[in-house]
């Protein structure tokens, strides 16, 4: 953990003088929930848009041990997927596209009319390529040597419409 001072405050973390920033490099999991929860309420203050659920559906050993799975949310008629992950041993066996097809189920019974998720190149673009989904924002370098690129399903017409070339 590093103190890190200096830094400008405004009036919403009270007084300068008694708040440090902390960087932490194994935060405690209680902090980073606050986080997302504060986040979440600033976006549904801002937009009022108030549908957020999360969404997670596990694989799971004879124990009952989560070995795989997927997690993200629906909010505002868009299903986010952050984490999906299938173990190598468990790969081609249609555990990875079984997981997407129950969470796009899930999203149309929502109401979202999309499904948005990250992804290296050395993950899984192909596989949710296969599955309808397209490319739509790419940062370079990330990590060094490969791309991280934001993929999107539309479900419906409703999507923005992309203009083409003026002739």
């Amino acid at each position: 953990m590093f103190d890190v001072r200096g830094a400008c405050y405004g009036h919403a973390m009270g007084d300068p003088a008694s708040t440090r920033v902390l960087l932490e490099t194994e935060p405690n999991p209680e902090d980073v929930r606050r986080l997302d929860e504060r986040l979440y309420a600033f976006n549904v203050q801002t937009t009022g848009i108030t549908d957020g659920k999360l969404l997670a559906l596990f694989l799971r050993d004879k124990d009952g041990a989560a070995v795989g799975g997927i997690y993200g949310w629906t909010w505002g008629a868009t299903c986010y997927v952050r984490y999906l992950f299938v173990p190598a041993e468990m790969r081609k066996q249609r555990h990875g596209s079984d997981l997407m097809h129950a969470v796009e189920a899930e999203a149309r019974a929502r109401g979202c009319r999309q499904i948005v998720l990250q992804t290296h190149d050395f993950q899984a673009p192909e596989f949710y390529r296969r599955l309808g989904f397209e490319i739509t924002g790419r940062v370079e370098g990330y990590p060094h040597g490969h791309q991280y690129l934001t993929m999107v399903k539309r479900f419906d017409s409703t999507a923005p419409h992309q203009a083409g070339p003026k002739g």
